[in-house]
């Protein structure tokens, strides 16, 4: 070793120093570059071998370039809602296009890796970021959001289309008032359900509670005959003890009862003979009852109010006979001639209906319609949607069918009905009972269903048919509490379906998913973002835009990193400015020394040719 040597040393040094101050002058220059990685230098000595320990040198010097991919750069929020970031571990796989056919790029099949993230959708709906890479993913299944496979391939959201949705169930929540106001309801009579915001079915031509309902009771109404006199000698009023038939001038009726006549009284027959025993007529609900013409007029009442339930009577001054209907059903009499003429009512038939109301149809008709709207109360509204997309107004109303405050056994019950047919008239059908009672316990709460879903099977409304639906009040969805307003406070009603939509917009969520926005409203997962890592992160080999390759020592590619994605976020460079001004300076000061090294061995070098002078 020698004085060119240490020229040559020198010069070494002076190489090593200018490699780490482009290294330096990268870092600072990439400062604000999305997900750039700094490069650091290492300096290494280069030992000339010596036979003893005691004559090695310091040798000479080179430089390397030293990877910081693995370190993390600031992660910061953005305005862009494609852009997303990896906190921890990973990389977004990626392929750079390396040409265009027909305006579609072509790519190499060579996968790369980055950690830049800000992507945008391109004209032909790839996620690129500003470096030109294109985002590669794998599709997911849009109910879930389970990727699909492991595969990642370059991501493409063009011209998506998602096809119409038929609901098929409707989410609801509400509270349904202890006593509900309606327009009725104001100025019903108290202490009636009517009064208590219920709704009456006598007042429809139709039932409108569920199908098979029992109808409500009759009340029992009256029908009177005309006076009616015996055949006694001057004639007086008929009693009960007046027979049936009789010569004048004897206390029996003016015409007659002959055997053979017949009345019957709401289908049972009551079939008149003549044995000339009053002791052999036939118990009530044998067909026919038989009763002789001999007996009496109270007998024969007495036949009749057992039918009934409720005897009829005779006006003393008259003799005119007042029917009762009872409680039970209509009063329906008919009779051959004479039979019932000689008790005073037309002949040969009579019925008497006390408006009691019919059995439940579970629907109301278009003449109903305006009673039906002032007894019950509005249930909101949903848009629901058949399997063509085509969006149908659902319309519901509550009414309450059922009030505590009638006493026991009475308790709290409620209908629900959706509107069929809003332009229905006459016996057309506008409004559908869904079939199911709502009971509330005192405390308001549901107790009746059991079930969080009730079906509605075959809605169909306006001509469009939604099919069946589930009606899911879910466990303590529906409620009875009081309300000053009277009304149902609606909490929740959503429903599944959807019309056609077309893609408008895409979006990356925090968990690494691609959401699509459409035009009818449907966000719908898309596809999800693969995040990939190795075993030796920081030997992959740097590219241009900050992507990476795979090399030997950094092994290949291995599919799900531990990092996770921070979407409408851009991580920064992990450049430290003041780190690289202070290395700077250093690597300023360094390079001087050297330089002076070289001047020093040059001054010898001169001092060494003047010996030969």
């Amino acid at each position: 070793m020698g004085i060119f040597d240490a020229l040559n040393t020198a010069v070494a040094g002076l190489q090593a120093q200018s490699f780490a101050l482009q290294n330096i002058s990268g870092n600072i220059a990439n400062a604000q570059t999305t997900g750039y990685k700094r490069i650091g230098t290492s300096f290494v000595d280069l030992v000339p071998q010596a036979t003893t320990p005691d004559r090695q040198v310091a040798g000479s010097v080179t430089a390397y370039a030293r990877s910081t991919i693995s370190s993390q750069g600031t992660v910061s929020a953005a305005s862009v809602a494609t852009y997303m970031a990896i906190n921890g571990d990973g990389f977004f796989s990626v392929q750079k296009a390396v040409g265009t056919t027909d305006n579609v790029p072509v790519f190499s099949g060579v996968t790369n890796y980055t950690r830049r993230g800000d992507f945008q959708v391109n004209a032909n709906g790839n996620l690129v970021n500003g470096a030109g890479y294109y985002l590669m993913g794998v599709a997911v299944d849009p109910k879930t959001g389970n990727p699909l496979g492991n595969v990642p391939q370059v991501l493409q959201f063009q011209n998506n289309f998602v096809p119409a949705q038929a609901t098929s169930t409707i989410q609801y929540a509400a509270n349904l008032p202890t006593k509900p106001t309606t327009p009725a309801s104001t100025t019903a009579p108290a202490g009636s359900l009517l009064g208590a915001g219920g709704l009456n079915p006598a007042d429809f031509s139709q039932n409108p509670l569920p199908l098979g309902t029992p109808a409500a009771p009759f009340g029992d109404a009256t029908a009177t005959g005309t006076a009616a006199s015996n055949k006694a000698a001057p004639p007086v009023a008929i009693t009960a003890a007046t027979t049936l038939s009789g010569a004048a001038p004897s206390n029996s009726l003016t015409t007659n009862f002959v055997a053979g006549n017949t009345i019957t009284v709401n289908g049972q027959v009551i079939n008149f003979v003549d044995t000339g025993s009053t002791a052999g007529t036939t118990a009530i609900g044998v067909v026919p009852i038989n009763i002789d013409i001999s007996d009496t007029v109270g007998t024969l009442l007495a036949k009749i109010g057992a039918l009934t339930g409720v005897p009829p009577t005779i006006d003393p001054a008259t003799g005119a006979i007042t029917l009762h209907t009872g409680t039970a059903s209509n009063l329906s009499i008919t009779s051959t001639a004479p039979a019932f003429g000689a008790l005073g009512f037309t002949s040969p038939t009579n019925a008497i209906r006390t408006g009691g109301g019919t059995a439940g149809t579970g629907f109301v008709v278009g003449n109903d319609i305006d009673a039906f709207q002032k007894q019950s109360i509005s249930g909101g509204a949903v848009t629901a949607y058949n399997a063509a997309g085509t969006p149908v107004n659902l319309q519901l109303r509550w009414v309450k069918t059922d009030s505590a405050t009638l006493g026991t056994p009475h308790q709290d019950s409620w209908n629900l009905f959706y509107q069929s047919d809003p332009a229905a008239t006459g016996a057309e059908v506008g409004w559908v009972n869904i079939g199911t009672t709502f009971t509330f316990a005192p405390n308001g709460s549901l107790t009746s269903p059991t079930g969080s879903a009730i079906a509605l099977p075959n809605v169909t409304v306006s001509g469009q048919t939604l099919g069946d639906l589930s009606f899911n009040v879910g466990s303590g969805g529906l409620t009875q509490f009081a309300s000053t307003g009277g009304a149902a406070t609606i909490n929740t009603i959503q429903q599944n379906g959807y019309a056609a939509g077309q893609l408008q917009s895409v979006a990356i969520s925090n968990s690494g998913v691609v959401i699509g926005t459409f035009s009818n409203g449907q966000n719908i997962n898309l596809a999800a973002v693969t995040l990939s890592h190795f075993n030796g992160t920081n030997y992959l080999k740097s590219l241009d835009g900050g992507a990476y390759g795979v090399t030997d020592q950094s092994g290949p590619a291995i599919i799900g990193a531990s990092g996770t994605i921070s979407g409408s976020s851009l991580e920064g460079s992990n450049t430290d400015i003041a780190d690289e001004f202070t290395k700077l300076i250093v690597t300023q000061q360094a390079y001087s020394a050297n330089t002076k090294v070289i001047t020093t061995a040059n001054s010898m070098v001169q001092d060494l040719l003047n010996v030969l002078r």
